[in-house]
């Protein structure tokens, strides 16, 4: 199963290379070990000093397709390409180090999708879990995992979008603020190379 995941990142790479011109989400998490106050996140990629201002983060019920969070985005994406979007407990406060952003959130657990606006588009979208053939699937291609509690689910590469949820994303350890990149336009030589780091660096993340 791993392999041919590979197999398809591999090709899906050779065509697109990174896909960094518009934020991208890179890593949600959104089941704590515990309570979930004050510890989600959302980590979005993007070229440094891109504005969010005016963006959305929504969040779409794999159940009936309806959105039962809309979150306001504003500020700009740092020089490390980085921007963690964090819960905000009653008292104002997060668990989060390094967030950017506080906003009262709490998402559900999958099957779920997390979807990234504009006012007229949709930027990037990740739906999570086992989607029923009756259940809304908001994201893009085939959904990434619902991991246990205490991971997150995140891209193999920050700023690589193949448009397939199943084939980018990865749980593991949540790492807000941290993302492994991918090398700038990889060369088709170089992408077995490509396969084996973004592997371990997937695997330091469980």
């Amino acid at each position: 199963m791993r392999c041919s995941i590979w197999a398809a990142l591999v090709a899906a790479l050779s065509g697109a290379g990174p896909a960094a011109a518009l934020p991208l989400l890179s890593e949600v998490f959104y089941d704590a070990t515990g309570a979930d106050d004050g510890q989600s996140f959302v980590e979005l990629y993007g070229t440094p000093g891109t504005s969010l201002d005016g963006l959305v983060l929504e969040a779409v019920n794999g159940a009936d397709g309806s959105v039962t969070h809309s979150l306001a985005l504003a500020g700009a994406i740092g020089p490390d390409g980085i921007f963690v979007v964090a819960d905000q407990t009653s008292a104002g406060t997060t668990q989060v180090a390094g967030a950017d952003l506080l906003l009262d959130f709490d998402f559900q657990n999958g099957p779920d999708s997390v979807v990234l606006r504009s006012v007229s588009a949709v930027l990037d979208a990740l739906g999570y879990g086992s989607f029923l053939a009756t259940e809304v699937n908001a994201g893009e291609g085939a959904p990434a995992v619902d991991p246990p509690a205490g991971q997150s689910v995140a891209r193999r590469f920050a700023n690589v979008d193949t448009d397939d949820n199943a084939i980018d994303f990865v749980a593991g350890a949540p790492t807000p603020g941290a993302a492994p990149l991918a090398l700038p336009e990889p060369a088709a030589a170089g992408l077995l190379g490509l396969g084996l780091l973004g592997l371990a660096r997937a695997g330091r993340r469980r």
